[in-house]
């Protein structure tokens, strides 16, 4: 009960604040229920002067803190929950705060790298940028007798117990929406906030981050167009993350980019199609590909930075997204249709061909359209509603993934305003697509399959054995009954006090359902 008025009295600030910011002013009337409306009617009537103009919900997320900012940033990756309109407005939402001082971050890395700062570089800049969970530093260190320039990114102090509580109410909104709505429930809000709560927990421990990067490096290391910075292990800890400094031209700067006469047809191809290779043929991608995250260096080649939010794809789901994109890119409808079904994205009573028909709604209008023809918020909302039309689940890899490929389109997009994403990812779906699902795709699938069904088949006696002890001991217990110490009868006596003889129906069903298993096991061995 406590607990609940203090989630409560935080949510009713958060609220304030919302309405002061002229949040509600933005809400569908249509989509609030009869018992709410009045309530928003009169959260209006404090809208402070001015709310009207801007991003409203951007200021009151900034106004709200850390938590919230990165709750903003994170429902931007989700326009199925938040609508298109609002997840576009988010998406301009800068993750900056002001900086904490320059003793305090000195202190930190002392800590957490258990040296002195002055051992551990030769200078350190005050902070360069700062945003909701860390800020970073430029500094310099020195090895075998070369100075060489790095980023120092150090977390705030005392960031953690301040997420930890505001993800508590995010939570509690969560759940009792799940209790009440069945919209809620298709769009599982409790495991969004769930993935909100992982990926801000690794954003938290930048050794993670740092693996990421590093993981990101040996994919990429052989790439033309794409490389990452260098981590500097022996100056990153928990709270701590050195790497290699980016001297590059900021995808953001365009003044810049043309002073430097960049080809910028040829960097948004670049942008695509790197993106395309670290999603297909890795399953390990940048989720966060915005051009401030983003460099062009001297050798022309891609930089990224900020490795906090990441996405990952298992092979089947590679192999369903390269071959939905094929789908898409030859307008073969019914079968970007049929790998919705196989991938189990679609619930089986619908039709197939009713879902081709909705996929042919989403991809006619796009072919052999220029980039500047295309909406893509028009795009995505159709196919948010085809998804809720079809009863698809969310699921929240695709989500990002979906979400970071709109992201990259649009940052191609300022480069090239005429770009087909479509001939610009084909020879990058189609040579993965040959890699893997053609004659040596299958070769090496089927030696896999054969090396699992080897593994299978050598643990077969300790299964056979494992089984054969538990029907032993099932055996004794029936012939003997169960022999237990008087202390032990005791305890369960005191813990069973009380309970229902329903509960006792239950454990004995659930007994004996168990030991069916085990029977029919056996029976199959």
């Amino acid at each position: 009960m406590i607990a609940a008025l203090t989630h409560v009295a935080r949510l009713g600030r958060a609220a304030f604040v919302f309405a002061r910011e002229g949040v509600f002013g933005v809400v569908d009337p249509a989509l609030i229920p009869p018992a709410g409306q009045v309530p928003v009617r009169l959260a209006r009537l404090i809208e402070r002067r001015g709310a009207k103009s801007g991003a409203r919900l951007s200021r009151a997320l900034t106004r709200l803190g850390p938590a919230y900012l990165k709750l903003g940033q994170f429902l931007a990756t989700r326009p199925d929950v938040v609508g298109v309109a609002m997840a576009r407005d988010l998406e301009s939402l800068q993750d900056r705060l002001p900086p904490f001082s320059q003793d305090e971050a000195e202190q930190v890395i002392a800590i957490s790298l258990e040296r002195p700062v002055r051992d551990l570089f030769v200078s350190l800049s005050p902070p360069v940028a700062a945003a909701s969970i860390a800020q970073v530093h430029r500094g310099e260190i020195e090895l075998d007798g070369v100075r060489k320039q790095v980023a120092v990114k150090v977390l705030r102090p005392n960031v953690s117990s301040r997420f930890r509580r505001d993800l508590s109410d995010f939570f509690y909104v969560a759940e009792k929406a799940e209790l009440y709505s069945a919209e809620a429930r298709r769009l599982r809000l409790v495991e969004v906030i769930n993935t909100m709560s992982r990926s801000v927990a690794m954003e938290m421990d930048l050794r993670l981050e740092a693996a990421a990067a590093s993981e990101m490096a040996e994919n990429t290391k052989d790439d033309p167009d794409f490389r990452v910075p260098t981590v500097d292990w022996d100056r990153t800890s928990h709270n701590v993350l050195t790497m290699e400094w980016i001297d590059g031209i900021p995808l953001n700067d365009h003044a810049r980019l043309k002073e430097a006469n960049v080809d910028t047809v040829e960097l948004g191809r670049k942008v695509i199609q790197s993106f395309l290779r670290h999603a297909l043929r890795d399953g390990f991608f940048h989720a966060d590909m915005h051009p401030g995250n983003l460099f062009l260096d001297r050798d022309g080649k891609l930089v990224a930075v900020d490795f906090g939010i990441m996405g990952r794809l298992l092979p089947k789901e590679r192999r369903f997204l390269a071959e939905i994109l094929l789908g898409f890119i030859t307008r073969n409808y019914r079968r970007v249709a049929e790998v919705h079904f196989e991938a189990g994205y679609v619930p089986p009573h619908h039709s197939v061909e009713n879902f081709a028909q909705a996929i042919r709604a989403i991809g006619e209008p796009i072919h052999n359209r220029l980039a500047e023809e295309i909406s893509m918020a028009k795009l995505l909302t159709l196919l948010l509603e085809v998804t809720g039309l079809f009863d698809m689940r969310t699921r929240p890899e695709l989500i990002l993934l979906q979400k970071t490929m709109v992201v990259v389109e649009g940052v191609a997009r300022s480069f090239d305003p005429k770009l087909d994403i479509w001939k610009v990812a084909d020879p990058v779906v189609r040579e993965w697509i040959q890699r893997n699902l053609g004659p040596i795709g299958k070769v090496e699938g089927a030696l896999a399959g054969a090396g699992e069904l080897g593994h299978t088949l050598s643990s077969l006696p300790t299964i056979v054995s494992r089984a054969v002890t538990v029907l032993n001991q099932l055996e004794v217990m029936t012939k003997d009954g169960l022999v237990l110490a008087p202390e032990t009868i005791a305890a369960i006596g005191r813990t069973e006090r009380g309970r229902t003889r329903g509960r006792t129906v239950a454990l004995w069903v659930i007994a004996a359902t168990f030991i069916g298993v085990l029977i029919a096991l056996s029976r199959m061995i």
